[in-house]
């Protein structure tokens, strides 16, 4: 009877052991660790300041004009997007390529003195950048979810001029546009927000050197070259999507 007793005792722990180890739950899984390798796209916003520097070298549009130089400062925004591909390495490195373009306004115009002026003369110059493009290589270090980054590359800018007055009595409107090449540099942070989602903020300057750009007055004909030296600075608040491309990185659809 004794030995029927702690048989079945036994059994009955044996039964509660099982049923507990069913109910038992599970360690939480371990996380992958986080990995900026990923393909992404997005639109930014930000504001831009630069200087314009014009000079009449050859000296054809100063007895229209009454000035041979001057000098612009611009402001503006921009408006736009960019796409690009990262890899992360070694562990907290990372490196990628980055194609943006962001049109708006930054511009701006001056008044400029007249040496040989007459009563009633005047004398106005005007500038607008509407696009910026670039291709860059960014390189980065990155704490989990956060990215530091440099990027460099080449830019591209659309520019439109004018100078309007009116210089001996006589009224002109020349006008020019040109598409100019150049360089950029830039540096900037960038948060991993959700999943897929980060937020950057990003500093970056453009050279686009000197160049000869060709003004036309479309009333008079008359036609001449300037030398118009450019930089351009901007700040920029861009979010990007991402979209997951190799192992280990934890973005997804």
């Amino acid at each position: 009877m004794k030995a029927t007793l702690l048989g079945g005792a036994a059994l009955t722990l044996s039964a509660v052991s099982a049923f507990a180890a069913d109910l038992a739950v599970p360690p939480p899984a371990v996380p992958p660790p986080w990995s900026w390798t990923s393909c992404y796209g997005g639109g930014q916003v930000g504001g831009g300041w630069g200087q314009k520097n014009l000079n009449d070298s050859a000296g054809l549009l100063s007895p229209i004009t009454g000035f041979s130089s001057a000098n612009l400062g611009i402001s503006g925004y921009m408006l736009g997007g960019q796409f690009g591909c990262d890899y992360q390495f070694a562990p907290s490195w990372v490196a990628g390529i980055e194609g943006a373009a962001a049109g708006g306004n930054i511009g701006g115009n001056i008044g400029v003195a007249q040496s040989l002026a007459i009563p009633g003369d005047s004398a106005n110059f005007k500038e607008t950048t509407d696009l910026l493009t670039s291709v860059t290589g960014r390189v980065g270090y990155s704490w989990d979810r956060w990215l530091l980054y440099a990027k460099g590359g080449a830019a591209w800018a659309s520019d439109r001029y004018s100078a309007t007055g009116t210089f001996g009595g006589v009224p002109y409107d020349l006008e020019g546009s040109e598409n100019r090449i150049g360089w950029t540099a830039g540096i900037g942070v960038e948060w991993a927000v959700w999943n897929d989602w980060s937020l950057r903020l990003e500093y970056d300057y453009y050279g686009f050197g000197r160049r000869s750009v060709t003004l036309i007055d479309a009333t008079t004909g008359n036609i001449g070259p300037v030398d118009i030296n450019q930089t351009i600075q901007t700040v920029k608040l861009g979010l990007n999507f991402h979209v997951i491309t190799g192992p280990g990185a934890p973005l997804r659809w």
